[in-house]
């Protein structure tokens, strides 16, 4: 592993598509794409130019974010996880803490190209990012809500290419703070082994997200026939890997649950877009699942 590959490592690239795809999602719910399917839209730079930006500011955001992760993990990761880069001395605390200083503030300032509201947004997000680095992550109940409250910032942030979509449909992102606090309450048995309390817990919470989606058939601007395919095929990524880690709770079939877990966080998103945008741009969300997969075989997803 070269040392670009090692801070690459660090930004969990495969990671940061699933997070595209939450911007990709808010855009949908947004009001952008409503009144036409997508490739219709006339795409000139007034539709597209908030879409580029927030998906510049959601690299930042979140590639900062997991960066200080490790940073704040070094010492821990010596014991328990060698391999990764900076106990394994391809990278250093001090390079990677300006890295993902660099790339916080890289994404609050792309979001503030759309509007303050952006900013805003971007900012908490990255503040709760840090927040769940450096504390959140050891506290049993908090941790798992800190960490989806950045899942569902990231989503209001691609809902902020129209202001008025954030205030009238913020109750959207409970669903991925929900999902994300479920992924959370699993991965904690990665290294020594599932709490089978917790992973009963996540199978609950997942069954509230999927009925949390399909709630949105309530909202006139939803059509859930569009969105039905997509949510089938969500499920099918999301509960069979953890049903097959409950009875064993060992850390192999856990990490392959939060790995699952993660990557369906696109599958999520489709299925939310296509009620939103029709099932075209359902698809067009759900082609960053394979590129997701792919650099998956390259670098680390947890």
């Amino acid at each position: 592993m070269s040392r670009l590959g090692a801070y690459l490592r660090l930004m969990r690239p495969a990671n940061i598509i699933t997070a595209i795809a939450d911007i990709m999602m808010g855009f949908a719910a947004s009001g952008m794409l409503l009144s036409r399917p997508f490739w219709e839209i006339n795409l000139t730079g007034e539709t597209l130019e908030p879409l580029g930006w927030l998906v510049l500011s959601t690299i930042g955001l979140y590639g900062g974010g997991v960066v200080f992760n490790d940073v704040f993990d070094a010492e821990l990761d010596r014991v328990e996880r060698p391999e990764r880069p900076i106990p394994s001395g391809k990278a250093t605390v001090g390079g990677a803490t300006a890295v993902g200083a660099l790339l916080l503030a890289g994404g609050v300032l792309a979001a503030w190209q759309v509007s303050l509201l952006s900013a805003a947004l971007a900012l908490a997000v990255a503040l709760l990012a840090l927040l769940y680095d450096w504390k959140g992550k050891h506290h049993n109940l908090l941790g798992p809500v800190n960490m989806g409250s950045c899942r569902g910032g990231n989503l209001l942030l691609g809902m902020s290419a129209v202001p008025a979509a954030v205030e009238e449909l913020w109750f959207i992102a409970l669903i991925p703070i929900l999902y994300i606090a479920a992924i959370t309450m699993i991965s904690r048995g990665e290294v020594h082994g599932g709490n089978i309390a917790a992973l009963r817990g996540a199978v609950l919470m997942y069954a509230l997200v999927l009925g949390g989606i399909i709630s949105l058939s309530l909202l006139p601007q939803f059509t859930f026939r569009y969105s039905l395919p997509f949510l089938l095929l969500f499920a099918f990524f999301i509960f069979p890997p953890l049903l097959r880690a409950m009875p064993t709770k060992e850390p192999k079939l856990i990490i392959k649950a939060v790995k699952a877990g993660i990557l369906a966080l696109i599958v999520m998103n489709a299925s939310m877009a296509a009620g939103f945008a029709g099932w075209q741009y359902g698809l067009l969300v759900l082609l960053l699942l394979p590129v997701s997969t792919y650099i998956a075989r390259k670098f680390a997803v947890t």
